[in-house]
């Protein structure tokens, strides 16, 4: 099990459930991000793979930065860069890195480029090692929510996330009886985003996590511009106005939920 959160001083630790810091847009500052979001209370961070040739920068980085917890997976839109061998190069490597999850994996629909019977393989195929290893999945989903819940309820898996959630409230009954939670990022903070308030209302507190997506999926404040995982109390704010709760109250919730689902040892609480 991965070792317990540092304390920080803020009212209630945070944790970003899904940024990709091991991308070249952080190369030149990433110790000052993640330094600066410490400040803010980010206490931790949850880094997703998406190619096997990303996989050893990224284990490193969660090697040598404490509270940076490593996914293992290959993604959808990366779809011309993954090779058959590197499902096997990601079973043995998870045997012995164990990361918090398989992920970022999934389906995406979306873009018509993408080869969808290819994609439905990989994704599957992961599923079944990600059931094998006894570990949670990260998913990318676009316009392809039905195909994905198919695909997890034909091979059960450890629950997990899915990552930018934006289906029916429906299609949530059914990730939440597969064990699921749903990551809201930077676009709840938009006023166009209707359908994201009405979800981040809709569902349960107890299926929700906070995520930023990094470098991507930046908020209304800091729009064209770089993301960062120091913007996720933004997000945190956000989600708290619309469900006319605390920012306590869903720091706390976000956390034990994220940690459940991971299996991450909880943050201690705050002293005072």
């Amino acid at each position: 099990m991965p070792p317990s959160i540092c304390r920080m001083e803020s009212m209630e630790p945070l944790i970003d459930s899904h940024c990709h810091l091991d991308l070249p847009a952080f190369d030149t500052d990433r110790r000052q991000v993640i330094a600066n979001a410490r400040r803010r209370g980010v206490v931790a961070f949850v880094v997703p793979g998406t190619t096997a040739a990303a996989w050893p920068r990224l284990l490193e980085l969660c090697r040598t930065e404490q509270g940076l917890y490593p996914a293992l997976g290959l993604h959808p839109y990366f779809l011309a860069d993954h090779r058959p061998q590197h499902l096997e190069a990601l079973r043995l490597l998870a045997m012995e890195a164990r990361p918090v999850a398989i992920g970022e994996i999934g389906l995406d629909f979306q873009l018509s480029n993408l080869d969808r019977k290819a994609q439905q393989a990989l994704f599957r195929a992961q599923l079944r090692l990600a059931a094998e290893l006894s570990l949670p999945v990260i998913l990318h989903v676009r316009k392809a929510h039905d195909a994905v819940l198919k695909a997890l309820e034909e091979i059960p898996v450890p629950g997990g996330i899915c990552h930018a959630f934006n289906g029916s409230l429906q299609q949530a009954e059914r990730y939440m009886k597969l064990g699921f939670l749903f990551g809201f990022g930077g676009m709840v903070t938009y006023a166009r985003s209707r359908r994201l308030h009405r979800l981040s209302c809709g569902l349960p507190l107890s299926h929700l996590v906070l995520e930023t997506d990094a470098p991507d999926m930046s908020g209304v404040r800091h729009r064209g511009r770089r993301n960062s995982p120091e913007y996720l109390p933004e997000i945190l704010r956000a989600v708290a106005r619309l469900r006319g709760l605390s920012q306590e109250e869903v720091a706390r919730a976000t956390t034990t939920n994220l940690c459940r689902c991971l299996r991450l040892s909880p943050p201690p609480l705050p002293e005072g």
